[in-house]
């Protein structure tokens, strides 16, 4: 059963087609990469999903319930977590209350955040940080974090949302090849276990042919190819557009 239903999704800027007629849909525990050249469309569908921009047509459903047009506060409460290709935390918190800072959100207790912040949700912080190997430094400060566990620090926070999507823009970028693995093998573990969709872009080939269960491929705004792995590195739209001589 599809968990993420996005049909005929569209967006100009402009004379400009952004993305023009993008529909997918995509599984409980399924990794999909969407990948293309520079200019394809890959951030303004991530921009859609998640509410950040609004479409010109089309319906982007999350287990039933139709996403197009709410504000990306709105779409979060309803279930879409993102990690950023720069990542986003609080240098000054620690890690621990990085993660706690998310989860004071969703349960809507903000109000009084800062005396209160340090007991709340302590053990389910610490348990999310457990879970993607980063629990021996909740205590740490995030300014002093090398970058590949900031961005474990950066799924905590994400999962803290309970997402039943997960969009990820360019997760591996400017990591090590070594944690480059880690973090993708965590990531289709979390997603098998939680039954939750990941919606990912990379730039590194490797990353995506080796993670992703099924990939999309866009051209200019438009779907050129959809498909497990191997079809789409054998496809011949994807080799001229896109991979060219390393298919």
């Amino acid at each position: 059963m599809s968990r993420l239903v996005v049909r005929d999704l569209a967006r100009a800027f402009g004379g400009v087609q952004a993305v023009d007629g993008v529909s997918f849909a995509l599984g409980a525990g399924e990794l999909l990469a969407l990948i293309g050249p520079n200019g394809a469309g890959k951030s303004t569908c991530f921009n859609l999903l998640n509410g950040q921009l609004r479409p010109d047509r089309g319906s982007i459903r999350l287990d039933g319930r139709e996403l197009a047009g709410l504000p990306p506060r709105r779409i979060w409460r309803l279930g879409v977590g993102r990690t950023f290709q720069i990542t986003a935390t609080f240098a000054s918190m620690t890690v621990r209350e990085n993660v706690q800072t998310v989860l004071l959100s969703r349960h809507r207790c903000l109000s009084g955040l800062w005396r209160p912040a340090a007991s709340r949700f302590r053990d389910e912080a610490q348990a999310l940080l457990d879970r993607v190997g980063m629990g021996t430094q909740a205590e740490r400060p995030c300014g002093v974090l090398a970058y590949g566990d900031l961005k474990r620090v950066e799924l905590a926070m994400a999962l803290a949302g309970d997402p039943g999507l997960l969009l990820m823009d360019e997760p591996t970028a400017g990591m090590a090849p070594g944690e480059r693995q880690e973090l993708m093998a965590l990531t289709a573990a979390l997603a098998h276990d939680r039954r939750m969709a990941v919606l990912f872009t990379e730039h590194d080939m490797d990353v995506v042919f080796g993670y992703a269960d099924r990939i999309l491929v866009l051209d200019r705004g438009r779907p050129i190819a959809e498909g497990a792995p191997a079809a789409v590195r054998a496809d011949p739209r994807v080799r001229a557009v896109y991979l060219g001589d390393e298919a």
